[in-house]
Formats: C-alpha cells, sequence, structure tokens
C-alpha cells in the first residue's frame, strides 16, 4: 500500500517509462509503501524451478533472506524505480522517505536490495549507465538498517 497521496506519471529517468511521485510533502523517515496483500513468498530456487514464476522472475522481489514475492500484475507500487541515489530507502518490504520529499519527487530504490546475490538487472542505472546487480542478504540488511539508523538517530 502507498501511504501518500501520490500519482502515477512518466519518469524522469531516461528508459525508465512510468514513475510514482509523492502528490504531498514526506517527511524524512515516514513510510512511503508498506506490504499489502502479501499471501506467499517462495524461494530463488522455487521461483527457477517452476515454469509459472519463473516466466514472471521480471516481477520478483526479495523481501528478506532468500525469499521473494512474485507480482506480475503491477500494482502501484511497481512503478518505483531504481537510483544509486534513491529518494526511498528499501527495508523489508517498506520504504521510507530518505529525507524530506517535496510534492512531486519521484520515490526510487536502489533496487540492488530487491535482486537475489550477484544477479545482474535487465538493464544499467538510467544515470550512471553502471549495472544493478542484487546485494547479499547480510549487504542489503546492514546497509538498509544503517541508512534508517542515521536517518532516525
Amino acid at each position: 500500500m502507498i501511504l501518500p497521496r501520490y500519482r502515477i506519471a512518466a519518469s524522469g529517468i531516461p528508459g525508465a517509462g512510468k514513475g510514482l511521485f509523492v502528490d504531498e510533502d514526506v517527511d524524512a523517515g515516514r513510510i512511503v509503501t508498506a506490504p499489502d496483500a502479501i499471501d506467499r513468498t517462495h524461494s530463488w530456487a522455487e521461483i527457477l524451478a517452476t515454469p509459472a514464476l519463473a516466466a514472471n522472475q521480471y516481477a520478483a522481489a526479495r523481501w528478506f533472506e532468500d525469499r521473494y514475492t512474485v507480482s506480475p500484475e503491477w500494482p502501484d507500487e511497481c512503478y518505483v524505480n531504481h537510483s544509486f541515489e534513491p529518494t526511498g530507502i528499501w527495508h523489508l518490504g517498506f520504504i521510507f522517505a530518505a529525507k524530506n520529499l517535496p510534492q512531486g519527487t519521484e520515490i526510487t530504490v536502489d533496487y540492488r536490495h530487491l535482486l537475489p546475490p550477484d544477479e545482474n538487472e535487465s538493464f544499467n542505472d538510467g544515470a550512471t549507465g553502471e549495472k544493478i546487480t542484487g546485494l547479499s542478504w547480510q549487504d542489503s540488511l546492514a546497509l538498509s538498517t544503517r541508512a534508517l539508523a542515521a536517518l532516525l538517530g
């Protein structure tokens, strides 16, 4: 679920298509999106071994450890785009505002947190051209925890 008022519109990121934009000011540390209607998670091995899940691998997102959701129906949360300098912090399936976000800010997260370890995204970062490669669970959790701790004091 997306907590602040928002809209879906053309992204400002080259090649990204549509993006999710907040339609109100959002304070740093506020939750922007929260898990909603998640009926189950799958291991990465299960996704690769199950034809129906493997066909929707592009719609998989890591929530914790080796557990992923697969959401090919593209709810509005799926319009959150990637950035190495994100406006949101992905932490255990929640997106927190990484700083004070004025109305009209596009919500982005670092996709390295959502990918399996060492897996490359099918596209490169729009701003830098760098590959987007999944972090280990330990690195993802440590980075997002430190970022939240620094933000929230």
